[in-house]
């Protein structure tokens, strides 16, 4: 089943400046809103959209805003740049625990998975050539361009780096990676110790060849691009290219970050992002948490509740991002009664 997202509707989804109702006092029923701050991956933009509309719409007194970012710079909203957000939402869970606990959350839940791939269009040069063999031999062509979004931002544009590198090792061509990538890019990847790390630059210092890549802050600021023919290919979330309605590149499961009897495979690339952390290839897990010093704690729980239900596990898996059912939290006892009833503890 695929998901078609219109381009009003896309705009409306992935604005990074949060998307609200009308705030203040609502005339028909003279209620004050109550606002829930919300800062999310861009993957979630669709999903999160939908939530938003149904949620709002069964409590008319709640107020959602959303901001749209690479799921590193999400974090950041909160760690870095002191922003007061009721809830953060990730494409990869391990940066709560890395980035926010215990100093900025307590706890966190990893509630939604998805897998990697390759969008495409019918209009991109070798449409109907390439497949899960020869992808990253297309993607070489002189006349192919492609684009995948910022490491040092994005979890989808650190995934990027593992998938392609991850490639070497499945198709047993050690020459896919600097092909692609090293030959195009100041990105350094070093072997230690049978492991493969990606010494990412500071973003201020990275340098791409763009006429062979288009590079962004967040994959999904890469969809016009793939949508108007500026590029070929693009490195995204299975889930993002069907909401799109975009052809895919089926890759295998080894190397697309979905499934969990490949973890040791997955964890042999990492990726040192702007010299602060190294997050090591693991499946795609999202997670979630209420920030300390969230405004509106109580009502940010009642807005997870919804989300972790039956209602709100099917909006995600109708965005083509299956739910973790019950969710999986790092401390039980630490996360608010209202989500107690939808969380395991592991």
């Amino acid at each position: 089943m695929t998901y078609r997202l219109s381009r009003r509707r896309f705009l409306k989804a992935t604005a990074t400046v949060g998307i609200a109702s009308t705030i203040g006092i609502s005339g028909c029923l003279g209620l004050n809103k109550q606002t829930v701050k919300i800062s999310h991956a861009g993957s979630l933009a669709y999903p999160f959209n939908n939530l938003e509309s149904t949620y709002e719409e069964q409590n008319q007194n709640i107020n959602i805003q959303r901001e749209a970012h690479g799921s590193v710079d999400a974090v950041r909203q909160v760690t870095e740049l002191g922003k007061k957000r009721d809830i953060v939402a990730v494409a990869d869970y391990t940066l709560i625990p890395n980035m926010m606990v215990s100093e900025y959350a307590d706890w966190f839940a990893r509630f939604a998975k998805n897998e990697y791939t390759i969008a495409y269009t019918s209009e991109s040069n070798y449409a109907d050539e390439i497949n899960s063999e020869n992808w990253y031999e297309i993607l070489d062509r002189d006349e192919v361009r492609f684009g995948f979004s910022n490491p040092n931002a994005d979890p989808a544009g650190y995934r990027s780096q593992m998938v392609i590198k991850l490639a070497e090792n499945y198709y047993d061509n050690y020459n896919i990676y600097n092909n692609l990538i090293g030959q195009n890019t100041n990105f350094e990847m070093t072997s230690i110790d049978n492991e493969y790390i990606l010494e990412m630059p500071q973003t201020s210092d990275i340098e791409v060849n763009s006429d062979k890549i288009m590079f962004r802050s967040k994959e999904t600021d890469l969809l016009f691009g793939l949508e108007d023919g500026q590029i070929d290919y693009l490195f995204i979330y299975g889930s993002v290219a069907a909401q799109h309605d975009h052809k895919q590149v089926d890759l295998p499961s080894k190397i697309d970050l979905s499934s969990v009897e490949y973890l040791d495979d997955y964890e042999q690339v990492g990726i040192n992002i702007a010299r602060r952390e190294t997050v090591y290839g693991k499946p795609i897990v999202y997670g979630i948490t209420i920030p300390n010093n969230a405004p509106n704690p109580e009502v940010a729980a009642k807005l997870l509740s919804f989300l972790l239900s039956d209602e709100g596990n099917q909006i995600m898996n109708d965005a083509g991002q299956p739910p973790i059912k019950p969710s999986v939290v790092n401390d039980a006892s630490a996360v608010p009664q209202e989500i107690s009833d939808y969380v395991t503890e592991a």
